[in-house]
């Protein structure tokens, strides 16, 4: 089964400015590297080869600088523009032509993942074949993030950006 992966990086990082106001969040240095590598990471590790990452407008050339087509890494890259920052769910939308029928992987720029077994975590999450794995995070303050509502058995139910009253307290990641 080919599966594709889209990391969404648009968003205006109003949590970090003044810093974001010149440079995108997932450009910024994490310890040795941009912060766009560790999803690209991830996804890589999970054995995902295709991959479009969607960015702001002004951002774009930026990440088409530094990562280019993805062949010096073995992946190929394709880019998108976010227009404005309105949700998760947007991703798959502007990705509908670049997934056609293929499964897919949603990681957000700014996430890192690092953890016990998270490479088993990913490929049996890349393995399932049907529905769909949302790996989300507690938070103390759900109301700034992405955030999952389960049912009595830990199935998600819906996604919602920046809830006023959070149906959850976990933050999609």
């Amino acid at each position: 089964m080919k599966r594709k992966g889209i990391i969404l990086a648009g968003g205006s990082g109003t949590r970090l400015h003044p810093l974001t106001k010149v440079v995108s969040k997932q450009l910024m240095p994490v310890y040795d590297k941009p912060m766009i590598y560790y999803p690209l990471a991830t996804l890589m590790m999970s054995g995902i080869k295709d991959i479009l990452i969607i960015t702001t407008p002004e951002e774009q050339s930026r990440f088409i600088e530094l990562i280019g087509d993805g062949s010096e890494l073995g992946i190929n890259v394709q880019y998108a523009v976010q227009p404005s920052p309105d949700g998760l769910a947007q991703a798959f939308l502007i990705g509908e032509s670049f997934i056609d029928n293929s499964s897919c992987t949603l990681i957000l720029g700014d996430n890192i993942y690092y953890g016990h077994d998270l490479k088993l975590s990913l490929q049996n999450a890349f393995r399932q074949e049907h529905g769909a794995t949302v790996f989300g995070y507690h938070v103390n303050d759900p109301e700034r993030y992405g955030v999952v509502s389960f049912d009595d058995d830990w199935n998600a139910l819906s996604i919602e950006e920046k809830p006023a009253v959070p149906k959850s307290n976990y933050a999609v990641t």
